[in-house]
């Protein structure tokens, strides 16, 4: 017990300019890996064709709804009830589609982000490692709350070097740039 005591206070009379210490905005580094970026395209494109439902549908019930209003002064009373329930039966299967769809999205996007998180978390404690940081605190701006760093020198910042490592490593290369739309281009005069 004394040598454990001994020991304990070697350690504590250590000055603090042994300590290194580095900051890393975590979520960007996760968000910013070749392996995030490639999965998270691939998440945009498996759930396309379920936007494009959900616009059909909208479509149809915008298309039901004019229809509706132009004629409902010439229509029984019967067949106004009909196109109004047949307008909310469009509504409520479009709310359905809806809740499925971002259900199911955010589960597959938490699981990205898991995944990807936990590899970039075992690159982050090999770095530190052999960079010999002493503490890595995350600088992450949650969202309603102020980021835990108050204040780091930009110097301590690993979060670039963090995403490169991990690139390197994985193999992934950096996906194409998006092609730019129509509308961003310029017009010719």
């Amino acid at each position: 017990m004394p040598a454990l005591a001994s020991a304990l206070a070697a350690h504590a009379q250590t000055p603090a300019a042994s300590v290194k210490v580095a900051v890393i905005q975590f979520q960007l580094a996760v968000s910013q890996t070749n392996e995030f970026q490639r999965d998270y395209a691939d998440l945009q494109k498996k759930y396309d064709p379920k936007r494009a439902a959900l616009k059909s549908l909208d479509d149809q019930i915008a298309s039901l709804s004019k229809d509706y209003q132009a004629q409902q002064t010439t229509l029984s009373d019967s067949e106004r009830q009909a196109r109004v329930d047949a307008i909310n039966d469009k509504k409520r299967q479009e709310q359905q589609l809806e809740q499925d769809d971002q259900s199911d999205y955010q589960a597959d996007m938490q699981d990205l982000v898991n995944k990807v998180a936990q590899k970039v978390g075992a690159e982050l404690t090999a770095y530190a490692k052999a960079h010999g940081y002493s503490v890595v605190l995350d600088a992450t701006e949650q969202q309603n709350q102020a980021p835990t760093v108050l204040y780091a020198s930009p110097g301590i910042d690993i979060t670039k070097a963090i995403i490169d490592d991990y690139n390197a490593k994985s193999g992934i290369p950096a996906p194409p740039p998006p092609a730019p739309s129509p509308a961003s281009a310029p017009a010719a005069h």
